[in-house]
């Protein structure tokens, strides 16, 4: 677990961090003033105070814009999955799946 203190992180004080605690955009343990973070959560900080100081996202959007990096991430993390479950396929079952995926969507036609 990393301390507030251990974060490093250029221009993110404390009351700016409370906030996005507050606002539930990053999960901290433990109690104010005593917080600790596990390495997700230090790269979530890590990307909050990017897309707030660099890009310059402001606080009405970060919901938006957090909740479809939040989506992007776990379709990420499905597609990891679903790769390493075809990788566990038969050769004849990969090909029929491969098939199917490059006869296009039949409900559109394409």
């Amino acid at each position: 677990m990393i301390t507030f203190e251990a974060l490093h992180i250029a221009g993110l004080d404390e009351a700016e961090l409370t906030h996005w605690i507050e606002a539930s955009w990053v999960r901290a343990r433990g109690m104010r003033g005593a917080w600790q973070f596990d390495e997700v959560d230090v790269a979530r900080i890590r990307l909050i105070h990017t897309l707030r100081h660099e890009m310059e996202i402001g606080e009405p959007a970060m919901p938006v814009v957090l909740s479809l990096l939040d989506q992007l991430y776990d379709l990420r993390r499905n597609a990891a999955r679903l790769n390493a479950a075809l990788a566990d396929l038969p050769p004849e079952a990969l090909l029929l799946i491969l098939e199917k995926l490059s006869a296009g969507d039949p409900s559109t036609g394409h």
